[in-house]
């Protein structure tokens, strides 16, 4: 159950966090609602920026800021975008020092895997990449029942190892993780064990070409039955 002061930020109406005031002038959390964090959880956000005064964790979110800054340009009809998360990977790899890459991939994105290396090692970078079927473990080696292999009861299924991708990213001695596609829950798994800084590039969505949001931009048409309460 869900307590009424706990944050809630995907639900409010005023978005005090980023008020349209000046530089000098402070926000007020006047109009904020009653599940607004920076009303409720004080003590939290005060060690959260505590820890941005570690040196090395205050300069990677503020070269994260620049990037963020560098993708956006003003021109004469306003400001607009102008660089894709590609192309933000190699300059923020290039803002950190990052000279080595690793790339965990799944095996269903092979082709985009083989590009985005092509593309990374022509910008100056070094990749390793990883396959998430890595090992050639079957799926019986998780508990998985014969009649719940995609492949058929009868024949070999591996199955997903991320927490090999993440190892051997790990042994590696990458300056930079990347993650390319892999399956919900095995990408947890991936994320927990990997131990150096990572990103992801895209995620696992089969039916929208790896683009997930596709099915919240047509809630309201194509997949509106998503938005229907349970038991209505």
């Amino acid at each position: 159950m869900i307590k009424p002061n706990e944050p809630n930020c995907a639900k409010c109406p005023t978005q005090a966090c980023e008020p349209l005031i000046k530089a000098n002038e402070k926000p007020s959390l006047d109009k904020a609602p009653n599940f607004c964090p920076m009303k409720n959880y004080e003590g939290v956000l005060i060690t959260a920026l505590n820890e941005y005064v570690n040196p090395e964790v205050k300069e990677f979110a503020r070269r994260a800021s620049l990037q963020e800054f560098e993708c956006y340009e003003n021109t004469p009809s306003g400001l607009r975008t102008k660089n894709p998360r590609i192309l933000e990977l190699i300059e923020f790899s290039q803002k950190c020092g990052y000279k080595k890459i690793g790339l965990a991939f799944c095996g269903g994105l092979r082709d985009e895997a083989q590009k985005l290396t092509e593309i990374l090692e022509n910008n100056g970078l070094e990749v390793i990449s990883v396959c998430c079927k890595v090992g050639a473990t079957p799926k019986e080696k998780i508990g998985l029942k014969p009649e719940e292999k995609i492949a058929g009861a009868e024949n070999w299924e591996t199955m997903c190892n991320p927490i090999a991708q993440a190892e051997l990213i790990n042994t590696a001695g990458v300056d930079f993780a990347v993650m390319l596609g892999l399956c919900l829950g095995h990408d947890t798994l991936f994320i927990k064990y990997c131990q150096v800084p990572m990103t992801v590039i895209a995620v696992k969505d089969r039916v929208t070409g790896h683009n997930p949001l596709a099915v919240l931009y047509t809630s309201n048409s194509y997949y509106r039955r998503l938005m229907t309460k349970k038991g209505e």
